[in-house]
């Protein structure tokens, strides 16, 4: 494809009028000739002087039109093009390039489909699927393989299985829905209530779990049922490999949980949370709209809307980055002090 005619695709501009063939994408360390990158992050500006693709996304404002004046000698010439979100447009780019595998319509011959489930047109179950008592998807659904959806749920359209999921009994999904492999569904949130002679009662976990349209579930990933009442992941949220979102947790539309995060029981939050890596929540609490709780931290309490939470217990930032730093000189403090105290004592003496 040539590149005037990809910027065009992605509406995006070029500095100069080009008709370099494109033929596919890479990252910026790695991109040979005839490939498009990306620069999102400033810090890696330096590697423009010695990248081998032949074009690169950059922000509109972005001070690059010298940036062959300064590439290595020998360098080709690299081509600019000019986007609101480069790493977006670079991500549109891949979907040209890439063709993911497509899944004929059909079933299995080892598929086993109970009578009273309805499945949609064009759909494609796998081997060894496994789709129960008056269940419903919607069409153009893929169950790659190994798949299980349990009775009495319902699905929408286009909705995508890798191997080895688990939908769980009357749960229920939007449109546009992906599971990576081994996520799970619906199980059993952690409900037990203590006797007296200190073992264990389970609870019955008759509440769903509900997944609204275009919500992706990574691997291994596991969205916990409720006692009563539901778990819902509200509309376009991402969450990422390992996470586990506790019984009657509320996630807010277009929200990230990052790998190893884990919501306590009935958290809630609002739109557009991120929890970074291994970040988690104690239960009963919310989380206000577009906080972002930073790696490791752990929320104690409610939060304020657009809120950075980082610490364990969770503090704002800004308070956080100054007892980390306090932190680094709590040692020559210390040292400090015991001299004052020695200089003290000896003043006593006298």
């Amino acid at each position: 494809m040539k590149l005037s005619q990809l910027a065009q695709k992605l509406d995006c501009r070029l500095d100069v009028p080009s008709d370099i063939e494109i033929t596919g994408v890479a990252g910026l360390e790695d991109a040979q000739p005839g490939q498009i990158t990306f620069l999102a992050n400033k810090r890696y500006t330096p590697l423009l002087k010695t990248t081998r693709a032949s074009a690169v996304f950059v922000d509109n404002n972005a001070p690059l039109a010298n940036v062959n004046a300064a590439r290595d000698p020998g360098a080709l010439p690299l081509a600019l093009v000019r986007s609101d979100n480069p790493y977006l447009a670079f991500a549109k780019a891949m979907e040209l390039f890439y063709q993911p595998p497509a899944y004929a319509p059909g079933v299995h011959p080892t598929a086993v489909i109970v009578a009273s489930a309805k499945i949609g047109a064009n759909a494609h179950i796998g081997p060894h699927c496994f789709i129960d008592e008056n269940v419903v998807i919607g069409k153009n659904a893929v169950l790659h393989s190994f798949v299980s959806i349990y009775r009495g749920v319902h699905i929408g359209d286009d909705f995508f299985a890798h191997s080895h999921t688990v939908v769980r009994e009357f749960c229920r999904a939007g449109d546009r829905v992906i599971l990576q492999n081994g996520a799970v569904i619906g199980a059993d949130g952690l409900g037990f209530a203590k006797r007296k002679d200190g073992t264990w009662h389970k609870i019955v976990q008759s509440g769903p779990a509900v997944l609204e349209d275009d919500v992706e579930i990574q691997a291994n990933a596991c969205i916990d049922r409720a006692t009563v009442g539901e778990t819902r992941i509200g509309r376009g949220t991402k969450i990422d490999d390992l996470v586990l979102v506790g019984h009657a947790c509320h996630v807010g539309p277009d929200s990230m949980l990052c790998g190893q995060t884990g919501l306590a029981g009935s958290t809630t939050t609002g739109r557009g949370v991120i929890f970074a890596g291994q970040a988690a929540s104690s239960g009963h609490l919310h989380v206000g709209e577009g906080t972002i709780v930073t790696a490791k931290s752990a929320l104690p309490g409610d939060t304020p809307p657009n809120s950075i939470q980082s610490g364990t217990p969770a503090v704002e930032n800004k308070l956080w980055l100054r007892v980390t730093a306090a932190m680094n000189r709590l040692p020559d403090l210390l040292k400090r002090v015991r001299e004052l105290e020695e200089e003290v004592g000896a003043l006593k003496a006298k």
